[in-house]
């Protein structure tokens, strides 16, 4: 059996952001876990026995570290890493149904994602290799992963905003001995949520360079990077942690949201995440 399945946390305040990253693995058997966590000063990785992942998503008990929608404390001391701390979230913010559509009901999908919070409060104290870092009203998203493999060929990236949150993901899709183009996203712009995916007519075009432009219907979404510093993660390939990939947690970006040519979003972040693959 070759599997894995991994949450992706991420946390932001003012001055500070951090992801967490509890992923189970399984190749041939042979059952792992691990624990990434990246910053914008680095990224490390600490190796488990197991994992415990709880009936109510999202949630993973990973050594003394505990993740949950209500928040995250952690105890991790070995290797190169120190952690220790308490988060606290508000209320999550879901996305309106299954990110994945009716891709849900495909089987044998290389990769599943889903999306439990675009956007939540964040609260607590964090003490990372003798640097404290404080969340006070800072902000949280969620999300997840499964399935064998990551894509060959994708991009992906997250962007909070005053009052909303953006996300965005595009992947060439291998299925049933074919390869096409999928993509997902969604704008949330205070209470109002946009969609905007393959299997709503959705089609994406992006470069090796980090840009990205989804056209639906009357929807337009576009996102330039503009300066990165990427940190190497592990990624599954056939359910082993075998890939290098590269993510920038806190680079920028610049994101534009029309709606009949009527742009109500138009923004350059320092602040974006951003991870490709092309």
């Amino acid at each position: 059996m070759q599997y894995f399945k991994g949450y992706y946390y991420k946390c932001c305040s003012k001055n500070d952001s951090i992801a967490f990253i509890p992923a189970y693995h399984c190749y041939n058997g042979k059952r792992s876990a691990s624990l990434q966590i990246i910053t914008s000063e680095g990224s490390y990785n600490a190796d488990f026995p197991e994992i415990l992942f709880t009936e109510t998503e999202p949630g993973a008990i990973i050594g003394k570290n505990i993740f949950t929608s209500k928040g995250i404390r952690l105890d991790l001391h070995g290797g190169s890493v120190d952690i220790e701390g308490d988060l606290r979230f508000g209320c999550i913010r879901p996305v309106a149904y299954d990110i994945m559509g009716p891709f849900k009901y495909v089987p044998f999908m290389q990769c599943r994602h889903s999306v439990f919070s675009m956007r939540h409060k964040v609260n607590g104290t964090i003490k990372l290799n003798g640097r404290t870092l404080i969340f006070k009203n800072g902000t949280g998203y969620i999300e997840g992963d499964r399935g064998s493999s990551f894509p060959k060929k994708y991009l992906w990236s997250q962007c909070f905003f005053e009052n909303g949150s953006v996300m965005l993901s595009a992947a060439d899709i291998p299925l049933a001995g074919l390869c096409f183009n999928g993509t997902i996203a969604v704008v949330m712009i205070g209470k109002t949520q946009y969609r905007l995916a393959t299997y709503l007519g959705a089609r994406c075009v992006y470069d090796n360079k980090g840009g990205a432009e989804i056209i639906q219907g009357r929807h337009r979404l576009s996102v330039k990077l503009i300066s990165t510093d990427g940190k190497p993660l592990k990624a599954p390939d056939n359910g082993k942690m075998i890939r290098t990939i590269h993510e920038s947690l806190k680079c920028t970006a610049s994101y534009k949201f029309e709606e009949n040519k009527k742009i109500l979003l138009d923004f350059v972040s320092d602040k974006a995440s951003f991870e490709y693959e092309l």
